[in-house]
């Protein structure tokens, strides 16, 4: 995808590039621009003053965070440090760069907070204008679920008109593609922003099949975003008949990357954008 609807095949960095840099930050939304990439793929929540913030969990991983004051957050307290309940500045008194990430070695380590969306987007536009480099487009996952409405996170009608805000004051609706693993995030997109693209993404361990799938949807999205492990010809087949693009994540490795790609995804989400050609 691009500006202009002509990429055939869209190169997606997961969490900007995981695997290279500190996950959903603007370092790794930069880094993953260099790297080619036409689509940015970030997680969002909301704070307590009903700022977007990128982040994949609505509270502190204690995986990749520490306090400012160099203190780790442990396992225990993490699910109490419930961005929802956060301003905008409380949550920026913790750092997600400077752990070492167990499980991506590669990652390169630095001082960085979970950005705001308004903020990463400027900072996206600015580099790439400045750098004339093609403008991507964003692919922004709602963290929510039914069970947690309210409590680490707003309904899925006002969290998708607080992001929905802030794309429409930034001016990228063109550019943007709503996902999620909760179908009413989506619908509502598809009801009340109907110009907006959509992708329904599915879970690794899910068996429901594909027409059920779009039947408790309600609608055709645009994008189907399976585990890669689910992607055979069929599915790709049932998919491009119903003019719906297959996406799959997460691949992190080239020769199945490669493997996906002769068998006709429309295009892959990975850690590692350094593995697209």
């Amino acid at each position: 995808m691009a500006t202009s609807g002509s990429i055939t095949f869209d190169k997606q960095g997961h969490r900007g590039c995981r695997g290279l840099m500190p996950e959903n930050t603007i370092p790794a939304m930069l880094k993953a621009i260099d790297l080619g990439v036409t689509t940015l793929e970030m997680d969002v929540v909301i704070t307590s003053d009903n700022e977007v913030l990128l982040s994949h969990e609505p509270f502190f991983n204690p995986e990749i965070s520490t306090r400012t004051n160099g203190k780790p957050v442990t396992q225990q307290e993490s699910l109490s440090l419930n961005i929802y309940k956060m301003t905008l500045t409380e949550t920026q008194k913790f750092d997600i760069g400077l752990k070492p990430h167990p499980r991506f070695p590669r990652q390169q380590k630095l001082a960085v907070t979970k950005p705001a969306l308004s903020d990463l987007i400027d900072a996206v536009e600015k580099y790439v204008a400045e750098n004339k480099k093609p403008r991507p487009f964003y692919n922004i996952e709602t963290k929510s679920t039914p069970a947690t409405d309210n409590i680490y996170h707003p309904a899925p009608d006002v969290f998708v008109k607080l992001l929905l805000g802030v794309i429409a004051a930034k001016k990228i609706e063109d550019r943007v593609i709503i996902q999620s693993f909760d179908r009413r995030t989506i619908q509502h997109v598809h009801q009340f922003y109907p110009g907006i693209k959509t992708a329904l993404l599915i879970e690794d361990s899910d068996t429901i099949n594909l027409k059920t799938q779009l039947e408790l949807c309600g609608f055709t999205p645009d994008i189907y975003s399976p585990h890669y492990s689910h992607v055979t010809d069929q599915l790709i087949k049932d998919c491009h008949a119903r003019k719906m693009q297959i996406i799959p994540w997460t691949v992190n490795d080239k020769k199945e990357i490669d493997r996906l790609k002769s068998m006709g995804v429309d295009g892959i989400i990975t850690d590692y954008p350094d593995l697209f050609d």
